[in-house]
């Protein structure tokens, strides 16, 4: 049996709950996981995933508090009272508020003891609402990128860098679903065809929506025109549900065919597919299509290198750090974004169009330099170069 090192401290954790089919709740609970191995007790204050009732999560083993959300936006509200009420359960510990989430939101929050904010930053320049939040005294960020981690450091702001994480042991390559079942197969999709594949939550405010959903498919659209045995799997949900975009609409404006459409199964896909079939599916694309406004970090990216495919992604923000020397990188031009008093970035369709063909002519098949560019970003390796020295400074 392995030994871990012991760490002797208390860490609430504000994010999306642990385990939810989102990008919050998988980080969540990898980190998790690991900090209760490592003798950390661990709770979560939920933001999303938990209303109503507190409860608890079986995590590594362990029965964990899970704090319920609150009534006013990312339950900024109830946050101190469930870090205090945790922290009271474990007097002789040092109790930590961690955040996994946007720190404009927290600019209300009452709370002055220690909070460790693992920050995403998705705008060409720093969002007002972020410095403020980020600066307050008891406030020690972590970087989740290389451009938040720059645009931290440039702005006098002290960080530590410590990226996201997969399990490369799960997300490889393979050409199976779980149950065996050949994955093109199980998409009906001919294995002679281009498969492009879109993996993007479909949530916006209802008029800018980060994840250039109109772009990507636009280019696509332009795309399939001169090549006609292209498809297009979108994992996202397409109504407007979450406050995205009516995918139905736009994919019939821009003149996408339906037969060249492939969408996942909505009962599946709101409880979240597992990642032996997301890394199946990562597998099965010719290429993964992720370019967008701005990325705090961008974890499908990842994913699909891993199970090596390549990816057309921004060459902005996150995303131009995360991409392999064999992938793509898509330029655009400023877009102001109003809410935030930043600047986004807009990819270019004409370039997305154009490097969409450079794909399909490219070869084909399982990028070695892919897989290999996303092994730096393997959970244990990220956790025991980056995680386990940074918590052994902070409970020292």
């Amino acid at each position: 049996m392995t030994t871990y090192e012991q760490l002797n401290g208390a860490v609430a954790l504000a994010s999306n709950s642990p385990g939810m089919p989102t990008g919050y709740g998988t980080q969540g609970l990898l980190l998790a996981e690991r900090m209760i191995r490592h003798g950390l007790k661990f709770a979560a204050l939920s933001n999303y995933g938990l209303q109503g009732v507190k409860s608890t999560l079986d995590i590594a083993g362990t029965q964990v508090p899970h704090y319920p959300t609150g009534l006013t936006n990312y339950s900024v509200d109830v946050m101190p009272a469930w870090a205090n009420d945790f922290a009271a359960k474990n007097p002789d510990l040092k109790t930590v508020l961690f955040t996994l989430y946007d720190v404009w939101v927290y600019n209300d929050l009452k709370y002055d003891e220690q909070i460790v904010s693992w920050v995403p930053l998705d705008h060409i320049t720093l969002p007002p609402g972020v410095n403020k939040f980020l600066t307050r005294e008891n406030v020690k960020p972590v970087s989740m990128s290389i451009h938040g981690r720059d645009q931290l450091h440039s702005a006098n702001i002290e960080n530590t860098y410590i990226p996201h994480a997969i399990d490369t042991n799960v997300f490889k390559p393979t050409d199976k679903m779980p149950d065996g079942k050949n994955v093109r197969e199980f998409m009906e999709v001919p294995d002679d065809a281009f498969l492009v594949g879109m993996v993007a939550a479909n949530k916006a405010n209802g008029q800018i929506h980060r994840k250039a959903f109109a772009e990507n498919l636009l280019a696509f659209a332009i795309h399939l025109k001169k090549y006609p045995n292209s498809y297009l799997y979108i994992h996202s949900e397409p109504s407007r549900s979450y406050g995205g975009f009516d995918l139905g609409i736009l994919l019939r404006l821009v003149g996408i065919p339906q037969e060249n459409v492939l969408l996942p199964d909505p009962y599946v896909l709101r409880n979240g597919y597992p990642d032996e079939a997301m890394a199946a599916f990562y597998s099965a694309f010719d290429v993964l299509l992720s370019t967008s406004y701005g990325e705090g970090f961008g974890i499908p990216t990842i994913e699909a290198q891993a199970c090596g495919t390549r990816v057309i992604t921004s060459n902005f923000a996150a995303s131009k750090d995360l991409a392999s020397e064999d992938s793509w990188k898509v330029e655009g031009q400023p877009f102001w974004d109003e809410a935030q008093s930043s600047f986004f970035q807009i990819p270019s369709i004409n370039k997305i169009t154009a490097v969409l063909e450079e794909a399909y002519h490219a070869e084909r098949g399982t990028s070695k330099i892919a897989r290999e560019f996303a092994l730096q970003f393997d959970v244990e390796k990220v956790w025991s170069d980056s995680w386990m020295p940074f918590l052994k400074d902070l409970y020292k």
